[in-house]
């Protein structure tokens, strides 16, 4: 059985898209990723790269100390312990960034061609890639 992961507007200590992330991690792990997350899982021109970059960790790294247990507030310290430790403007500007991601930006176009995709075009409701995953993995209708 495959499972799509928990929603990028989720948070672990006021951090957008955290969470996520780890349960891609551990869905993997168990061979319960959705096959369509397999090819962007970890990859640096994806939500995963920027976040791992903006705490200034390797995601293999990551990935390690995922898979070794641990809550994901846990494992969000250790990622301050080993990469950076964010302060509460640099969490604005993060939590900012991954929640428009495709508002007005470079991402727009790839977010207009998924509604079109998936036959949603009209929907302005559905103006970021966090609302369009929602939708599209069923949190949203």
């Amino acid at each position: 059985m495959t499972t799509y992961p928990k929603s990028p507007k989720e948070m672990t200590r006021g951090m957008i898209y955290f969470p996520r992330m780890l349960h891609k991690i551990r869905l993997h792990a168990r061979g319960e990723l959705h096959e369509d997350y397999h090819k962007n899982l970890g990859g640096q021109r994806a939500a995963d790269g920027a976040c791992c970059n903006f705490l200034r960790i390797n995601y293999a790294d990551l990935r390690e100390r995922v898979l070794r247990g641990g809550t994901d507030e846990e494992i969000l310290e250790w990622c301050f312990e080993n990469g950076r430790r964010p302060n509460e403007g640099d969490l604005i500007v993060w939590n900012g960034f991954a929640s428009k991601l495709g508002w007005q930006d470079f991402a727009t176009p790839t977010l207009e061609r998924a509604k079109e995709k998936a036959g949603v075009s009209d929907r302005a409701d559905i103006a970021t890639i966090p609302d369009f995953i929602d939708f599209d993995e069923g949190r949203k209708s």
